[in-house]
């Protein structure tokens, strides 16, 4: 797990003008030259991500679905504490196939903001 994380802190994603997705190390170590090249279809089309998001937060059961829109704020519209919100993050990551790291999950607090992270993330499924 923490030579996972010691990659992951070195990796960064950069789209070419093709639409093609290249992930590639910062230059140091073994990895300085390693390049994955993937199809620009890896990311969700957004209208996909918001419908997907709304309906996980819809189905939670603490949820009243009626007040359920792209906007709302999971704590403030909804009534949730912050467990909830843990719990609908991991849904999400259920959903989406993804593992949302936590420092990014705590920033999540909204369906904008997870249909913002999510569309915006290569390997959500």
């Amino acid at each position: 797990m923490a030579l996972r994380i010691a990659v992951l802190k070195h990796m960064r994603v950069a789209v070419n003008p093709a639409g093609s997705v290249a992930f590639r190390t910062l230059g140091w170590g073994p990895w300085s030259n390693a390049m994955r090249w993937m199809s620009s279809e890896t990311f969700l089309d957004k209208d996909e991500v918001t419908e997907r998001v709304l309906s996980v937060v819809k189905s939670f059961p603490k949820v009243d679905p009626s007040k359920v829109t792209p906007s709302v704020n999971f704590q403030k519209d909804l009534g949730l504490d912050s467990l909830d919100t843990v719990e609908i993050v991991m849904a999400l990551e259920e959903e989406f196939a993804l593992e949302i790291p936590d420092k990014e999950a705590d920033k999540i607090d909204s369906c904008s903001l997870a249909i913002d992270y999510i569309s915006a993330h290569p390997m959500a499924k």
